[in-house]
């Protein structure tokens, strides 16, 4: 097949949705229809022992949450798709905003009972900057929740999409009867019976047909029919264009544990998602239909084989084709790498691949040369932008628990932030160390990975601080920088990279220091060079 060829047949998303509204699950049953698993074992269900297959962490198992953006392919219909499953907890925001780089589209998933959570608010805040296209799945219709209409107008209104439905729901919960298929004219009947891998539709080309009110009753035909006529009078009409530039927004329903509506979904998006999109480097604008081979790190993840202490970059791949064994260049540090078994992701299992194209994610071992963000290419010096570290908002000292174990421990350390799990600060006043965290649950995961997969231990110890900022001075020897240094010197560290920065333990106290120091800019991410 020839190389647009490849191109074309690619798809790669991200799902997003606040803990809890079916995200997993949808993945899932996604991979169910590709063929890639035979049976989707529910998160929390314990009648299944298998576990979810894109959760695989020890800590996702015991607590039923996804930690880590998961990477899974599988082919439909001839489709290459790529799956990016994001932890929806928002202590681990900072992972699923560094995915959003990485993705070409966006399935938003939202609870019927619960509507537009304050998480998915905030994803979807990301994916509009960026304007990447993305579809809303109204999930858990088997349940009692919101009103169709609400729903739609809540997701109007608080997450600022203009939306148009491509199926509606006859019925909810208890009355839930299946869904009408407004992109394909046809009918899904629920039958309640999740072991039916794929329900049946019928085609239903004109809703006045009486043969309607057979399949599921005059008052629920009735309704459907009103309703239809309402969603065709308010909503416009589904436009290709406008959804891929991010203008508009398709909405399905359906009911991911039971497997209902995820065929409807999936069909709807494999014809309309957009192919791999170009990237915006610090040089230029890059095409996926370019020759040659650039991507991008945007995750790092250790040990994702216990029994083997390894690390995998993940790479987004953006213009031309990644082969094996082909030396690329690693811009920032100007050496040339070869890779002999880049890995590809098939829910658990890794493949080892050849050739791969625009839009797949690669896993590549990696001894530590990487961090994200970094860029490879076939030579030329380019670097793609816009994987921030953002400042983070809870702050401890870490101590070494086990003083045999001290080598371990730093090591772990290191790699646990090579992955951008948290972020390490070193005092320049007494060299002692302190981890920074978007969310508190982190502490628990870098804890229990430190004690699991190095066998260290580490105690915390709490320590005031508000916020990180990091530090850009005007003139590194004007005497303001120097007398900054001096006065603030309890408060300086450096970070991993070795930038300054700023541990201010009130916003009172930054914003004294912002204005008796006006040279000196305060930066809340560190990806202002």
């Amino acid at each position: 097949m020839s190389f647009l060829k490849e191109i074309e047949r690619r798809r790669t998303f991200g799902i997003i949705s606040h803990p809890d509204a079916g995200k997993t699950t949808l993945t899932e049953k996604l991979l169910l229809f590709g063929g890639a698993i035979q049976e989707a074992g529910a998160v929390k269900s314990n009648k299944i022992k298998k576990g979810a297959t894109s959760d695989f962490m020890e800590i996702e198992r015991q607590r039923g949450i996804s930690v880590a953006t998961s990477v899974l392919a599988f082919e439909y219909n001839n489709i290459k798709i790529n799956i990016l499953d994001t932890p929806g907890h928002k202590d681990f925001a900072e992972d699923t905003f560094r995915t959003l780089t990485a993705v070409d589209s966006v399935i938003v998933v939202i609870d019927v009972a619960k509507g537009v959570e304050e998480q998915t608010e905030k994803l979807v805040e990301v994916c509009r900057m960026r304007n990447i296209p993305m579809i809303v799945f109204i999930n858990k219709m088997d349940r009692e929740g919101k009103d169709a209409f609400d729903l739609l107008d809540e997701v109007e209104q608080k997450l600022g999409l203009k939306v148009t439905p491509l199926s509606f729901p006859i019925g909810m919960g208890y009355e839930f009867k299946g869904i009408y298929n407004i992109w394909e004219k046809n009918i899904n009947l629920f039958s309640g019976d999740s072991r039916k891998d794929i329900e049946e539709t019928i085609e239903i080309s004109n809703l006045a047909s009486s043969e309607l009110d057979e399949l599921v009753g005059a008052d629920a035909a009735n309704t459907l029919r009103e309703e239809i006529e309402l969603v065709e009078g308010i909503y416009p009409e589904f436009d290709k264009e406008a959804y891929q530039n991010g203008d508009l927004q398709p909405v399905f329903f359906g009911s991911a544990l039971n497997n209902f509506g995820v065929r409807e979904l999936l069909d709807c998006f494999v014809e309309i998602a957009p192919t791999p999109r170009p990237k915006q480097s610090d040089t230029r604008l890059v095409e996926p239909n370019e020759k040659k081979f650039t991507g991008f790190v945007f995750k790092i993840h250790a040990n994702m084989d216990p029994n083997h202490r390894n690390r995998l970059a993940f790479v987004k791949i953006v213009s031309g084709e990644f082969k094996r064994n082909t030396p690329y260049l690693h811009v920032k540090h100007n050496k040339k790498l070869k890779f002999s078994s880049p890995n590809a992701f098939f829910a658990e299992k890794k493949e080892i691949v050849d050739i791969s194209y625009p839009g797949d994610i690669v896993g590549l071992q990696d001894t530590g040369n990487f961090k994200i963000g970094d860029t490879l290419t076939e030579g030329e010096v380019l670097n793609y932008k816009g994987v921030p570290s953002f400042s983070p908002e809870h702050f401890r000292y870490i101590n070494n628990a086990d003083p045999l174990k001290s080598k371990q421990l730093a090591k772990g350390i290191d790699q646990l932030m090579d992955e951008g799990v948290a972020q390490l600060f070193t005092l320049e006043l007494n060299g002692r160390k302190i981890i920074g965290t978007v969310g508190a649950l982190q502490y628990e995961v870098i804890q229990y990975r430190l004690e699991h997969e190095y066998g260290a231990k580490c105690t915390y110890e709490n320590l005031n601080v508000s916020k990180a900022c990091w530090v850009e001075p005007e003139d590194s020897k004007n005497a303001e920088f120097k007398e900054f240094c001096q006065v603030k010197q309890r408060f300086l560290a450096k970070d991993k990279k070795g930038q300054l920065v700023f541990l201010a333990d009130s916003l009172f106290s930054l914003q004294m220091t912002q204005q008796k120091y006006p040279s000196i800019k305060f930066h809340f991410t560190s990806e202002f060079d």
